[in-house]
């Protein structure tokens, strides 16, 4: 009776050890709080977790497990095996993504900010620069254009913004910086204190991150118009993680990620509908820019900073005209299709 029981307790044993060891668990970095910003994210891991009975599961930490600008780092040594970043916090390391960051580059909405991304991704330089960094792009975290809000005296015309102070990065800082303004990038966790210290004047961000960190609390404006560009933002998966995954588990990931594209989609359109409502519950003045003044803001910065773009890249073996030229195809096929 003894060997029976004995027998039936190590059986029990090796059964639960064998679904311990079946269960796999991803973390995840990103930053500051849930957010729209994060939702698709969110929703890969739902989505992951129901396809695969709980067997697959992803660990979203926000703040955690690595500071924003070191996510691509921490993919890159395996410490954690999916995360989020922004090409912006270090263009040195992903130079091909930003070609998504030109200023002025004519996208006008979050589906063709998709479909510009998803295309740029699956070049192959940007795949093989990814590569480096041990890191695979699977989606896109899509942005619309950026505004600034800021304190007193809207900052409505160009002349109004020379000297002005601004938290903007990558294309979005260079096109700043190209009429005048003095572009800093400190990271959007640091946004609103930078702008209650006085750091900054301004705060470029979209809609949700305005909203998310506080800067919207501090403003007296926001600007409607102003449309200089947006950031890019992919979500990688570390190269080894993701190969090593079971066939099972790897077409539960892939086959989510449309999906959760899709509901990032849903949940900032009913943002950006309430908009409107946030800025009059906030107190806070919504701003146009005369039309004169932002065809005089293009002309100085998007041919400039897009050629200096170009000739820079290809001088370091990026094909830079190439992938310039694969966005505006896209953009042009994107707006046939619809």
């Amino acid at each position: 009776m003894n060997r029976i029981l004995t027998g039936a307790v190590a059986a029990a044993a090796s059964v639960a050890f064998v679904s311990e060891a079946a269960a796999l668990e991803w973390n995840v970095s990103v930053w500051g709080k849930r957010r729209a910003f994060t939702e698709h994210v969110e929703k890969l891991a739902e989505l992951v977790a129901e396809k695969t009975n709980g067997e697959f599961t992803m660990n979203v930490s926000y703040g955690g497990l690595s500071k924003n600008k070191e996510n691509l780092d921490g993919i890159s040594i395996g410490a954690f095996e999916m995360a989020q970043f922004c090409a912006g916090y270090h263009r040195d390391k992903n130079r091909t993504i930003t070609v998504l960051e030109l200023p002025f580059l004519g996208v006008d909405n979050l589906n063709e900010e998709v479909a510009v991304s998803h295309a740029v991704y699956q070049h192959p330089a940007v795949k093989d620069e990814m590569a480096q960094w041990n890191a695979k792009i699977i989606m896109t975290s899509p942005m619309p254009q950026y505004n600034i809000v800021g304190t007193g005296e809207p900052r409505d015309t160009l002349d109004k913004m020379k000297g002005m102070r601004v938290r903007a990065t990558g294309g979005i800082g260079n096109a700043f910086e190209a009429i005048g303004a003095v572009p800093t990038s400190v990271t959007a966790t640091e946004a609103y204190q930078a702008m209650e210290s006085g750091v900054v004047d301004t705060v470029s961000f979209a809609q949700h991150a305005h909203l998310s960190f506080g800067t919207i609390n501090k403003a007296d404006w926001w600007t409607a118009n102003l449309n200089p560009g947006t950031v890019n933002c992919p979500v990688v998966v570390n190269i080894d993680a993701y190969e090593a995954l079971s066939p099972e588990n790897r077409e539960a990931l892939d086959s989510s990620i449309d999906e959760a594209i899709a509901h990032y989609l849903a949940n900032y359109g009913e943002l950006l509908k309430k908009w409107d409502q946030i800025l009059d519950e906030k107190g806070v003045q919504k701003v146009v820019i005369a039309d004169e003044e932002l065809a005089k803001f293009r002309k100085m910065a998007a041919d400039p900073i897009r050629e200096a773009w170009i000739v820079d890249m290809s001088a370091q073996g990026i094909p830079a005209q190439e992938l310039y030229d694969l966005v505006m195809a896209t953009l042009e096929k994107t707006r046939a299709g619809n």
